[in-house]
C-alpha cells in the first residue's frame, strides 16, 4: 500500500501530526493519503501517562476543543509540593521553594489514553487512516533512503514456522514516514543508529514511571488536586519523585518515577513504588479504595543535550521517540504534539511543493528552533544533570533558582554523559534492600499488578525479547549484580530459576511484557533488544 505520508505510533505526536496534515491539505484544497499505525489493539491500549497535560499545544491544534468534547474536565485547582523525609515526616514547600515549572495552573488531569482516543476521531473525520492491532516491525530502507515500513508478520509459532493463522506481513511505503513511537522506539532507535543522528549528543535518559488508577471514597476525594513529591523513598543516590492527582469521577492516580540512572543492583523500582504509597500523605487518599488499574512505562528525560537530530532522508522522528520531554515540567505530551506539527508543516510545505520524497528534511529542525519547543527545551536543559549531579536537596535547590530567579537561562550547560545502563554498582558493593512483603491493601506483588493492565500476547508466537547473547545473564550479570533484569522490571518478566541440579537458568516469561522498555534500557551488557511481537500484543490500559 502506497500512501504520501505514514505515520508510525498514535499517541499524541504522531495523531498531531497526521491531524496538521489533513488540516492544511484541506485548507490548501488538495488531496492527501495519511495512514497511521498503532500496535496496541485500539488507539490508547498502549499509552500510559501521568498525566497532568498542558494545553497549549491542543489550543493550537483545535482551538474549539471544549466544544468537540475533548475529555479535559478536571482543572487544576491546587498544587501541594513535598519534600518526604523519612517513611513518615514531610515538608510542604512553600511557593517560592517550587521550580515555577511545576506550578499547574491552567492545565488539566487526565487520561491520555482517552484523549488519543478523541484525538484518533478527529483525524479520521480528517480523512486519515488509521490501522490499530499493526505492528511496524522493520523500516523499509534502500539506498539509504526510508521508503516507508513492513508491517509484521501475524500467525508464527514461537521458531518462527507458520501457523495456521498465518498472515504475511505487509509493506506500507510513503514518500515520507514519520516515527512517533514513544520512549525507546523500537524503529527509532534503528534509525538514530543507522543515520548517526545522537553523534555528538550527551546519551538520552530515562525514569520508569509507575502509575496506578484507584476508587476512592467520596469524602477522600478533592477533585483537581495535584501532589507532588521528592525525595523518600528513593535515597540520594537515586533521584526520581512521586505523584497523586485527584481526577474525575472518584479516581485518583498514583505513581512514582525512578530514574534509570540509580546505582545499587539490588534496587527494584516496583518495590519502590509499593513503599510509597505507604507515606501518610499518600496512604490518606488511598485507605478504603480500591486499586483497578496498574501499568509503568520508560520516559526519555535527556531534554535538549540529548535531543538527536530529528530528521534524515525519507522521514522524520517526533515526541518522545526523539525525547522531546520537559523534564522540568515533568510534562511531554503538549511538547511531542508541538513537535508532530511542526513535522506536519515541514512535510506539507515539501510535499505541496511536489516533492517526490526521500529527502532530508532539514527545514524541520530550523521549525524546532524557532518554535516555543525549543524555548522549553533551551530553559529546563539543566534540570536532570543537576539532579544527577546534586542529589535530591541540592539538584533541586539549583533547579530552583535556575527557573525562578533565571527563567532557565543560566550561561552555562551542565551535562550527564554517563548512560544509564553504566551506572551499576558491583552487588558485592552495595547494600541490600529488604522489602516488605505487600499488604495487599496497598501494597502488592507484580503479578497481581500485571493482571490489572490486561496484558496478553499470542502465547505461540517468537519471543520479542531477543538476547544478544544468551550466556551474559547467568556468566556476567548474576555474579556482577545479582542479575538485575529479576528486579528493574515491573512486569515479573525476567527470572533466575534452578533446575534440578541446582544450576541456575534465566528465564523470560515474555507473556507479562508490557512493553516499557526498562530493559533495553538498565541491561549494563545492553545484551536485551526489545523488538514489537505480534500486533495487538501487549497491555490493554482502558484510560491510563
Amino acid at each position: 500500500m502506497e500512501f504520501d505520508v505514514v505515520i508510525v505510533g498514535a499517541g499524541p505526536a504522531g495523531l498531531a501530526t497526521a491531524i496538521r496534515l489533513m488540516q492544511q491539505a484541506k485548507a490548501a484544497n488538495t488531496e492527501l493519503t495519511v495512514c497511521v499505525v498503532e500496535k496496541g489493539s485500539e488507539v490508547g491500549a498502549h499509552i500510559l501517562s501521568g498525566a497532568v497535560f498542558e494545553p497549549r499545544a491542543l489550543n493550537e491544534l483545535l482551538p474549539d476543543w471544549q466544544q468537540h468534547g475533548a475529555p479535559l474536565t478536571a482543572a487544576v485547582s491546587q498544587d501541594d509540593i513535598y519534600l518526604f523525609k523519612n517513611a513518615e515526616q514531610a515538608s510542604k514547600l512553600p511557593g517560592f521553594m517550587v521550580p515555577k515549572t511545576m506550578h499547574n495552573h491552567g492545565n488539566y488531569i487526565v487520561s491520555v489514553a482517552n484523549l488519543c482516543r478523541w484525538l484518533a476521531q478527529q483525524a479520521e473525520q480528517l480523512g486519515v487512516e488509521i490501522f490499530p492491532g499493526f505492528a511496524a516491525s522493520e523500516v523499509l530502507l534502500e539506498d539509504n533512503v526510508v521508503k516507508g515500513i513492513l508491517i509484521g508478520d501475524m500467525g508464527l509459532d514461537k521458531d518462527g514456522k507458520p501457523k495456521d493463522s498465518f498472515v504475511p506481513g505487509m509493506e506500507l511505503r510513503a514518500k515520507y514516514t514519520v516515527f512517533a513511537e514513544g520512549c525507546r522506539g523500537h524503529l527509532g532507535k534503528q534509525l538514530i543508529k543507522q543515520f548517526a543522528l545522537d553523534e555528538g549528543k550527551s546519551p538520552q535518559h530515562y525514569a520508569l514511571g509507575f502509575k496506578e488508577i484507584w476508587d476512592v471514597p467520596a469524602q477522600q476525594h478533592k477533585q483537581g488536586l495535584v501532589v507532588h513529591s521528592a525525595g523518600w523513598p528513593l535515597t540520594n543516590d537515586t533521584s526520581g519523585g512521586g505523584y497523586l492527582y485527584h481526577a474525575e469521577n472518584q479516581q485518583i492516580v498514583v505513581g512514582l518515577i525512578v530514574d534509570l540512572n540509580y546505582s545499587n543492583p539490588h534496587l527494584s523500582p516496583f518495590e519502590e513504588f509499593q513503599r510509597y504509597k505507604q507515606h501518610p500523605v499518600i496512604s490518606q487518599y488511598l485507605k478504603g479504595g480500591k486499586r483497578v488499574s496498574y501499568g509503568a512505562r520508560a520516559i526519555a528525560k535527556g531534554g535538549l543535550n540529548s535531543l538527536p537530530k530529528m530528521s534524515f532522508n525519507g522521514g522524520l522522528l517526533v515526541g518522545c521517540d526523539a525525547g522531546t520531554l520537559n523534564f522540568a515540567k515533568i510534562k511531554g505530551n503538549h511538547t511531542a504534539m508541538k513537535s508532530g506539527m511542526l513535522a506536519a508543516e515541514t512535510l506539507f510545505s515539501a510535499l505541496s511543493q511536489g516533492d517526490e520524497g526521500g529527502n532530508d528534511l532539514t527545514g524541520f529542525a530550523e521549525a524546532i528552533k524557532n518554535s516555543w519547543l525549543y524555548d522549553e527545551l533551551y530553559r529546563s536543559r539543566n534540570f536532570g544533570p543537576a539532579l544527577h549531579k546534586f542529589g535530591t536537596f541540592w539538584g533541586g535547590a539549583f533547579n530552583t533558582l535556575e527557573q525562578n530567579w533565571f527563567g532557565g537561562k543560566l550561561p552555562f550547560t551542565l551535562k550527564d554523559d554517563r548512560p544509564d545502563h553504566a551506572q551499576l554498582k558491583l552487588a558485592s558493593e552495595a547494600p541490600v534492600i529488604n522489602y516488605p512483603k505487600p499488604d495487599n491493601v496497598l501494597s502488592f506483588d507484580r503479578l497481581s499488578s500485571v493482571y490489572l493492565s490486561n496484558t496478553n500476547h499470542e502465547e505461540e508466537q517468537p519471543c520479542h525479547l531477543k538476547l544478544k547473547d544468551a550466556l551474559i545473564p547467568i556468566n556476567v550479570n548474576l555474579p556482577k549484580y545479582n542479575e538485575p533484569a529479576q528486579r528493574y522490571c515491573p512486569a515479573g518478566v525476567y527470572e533466575i530459576v534452578q533446575d534440578e541440579n541446582n544450576e541456575p537458568h534465566f528465564h523470560i516469561n515474555a507473556q507479562n511484557c508490557i512493553h516499557c522498555k526498562t530493559c533495553d534500557i538498565k541491561d549494563p551488557a545492553q545484551n536485551i533488544t526489545w523488538v514489537t511481537p505480534e500486533g495487538a500484543g501487549g497491555p490493554n490500559y482502558p484510560n491510563m
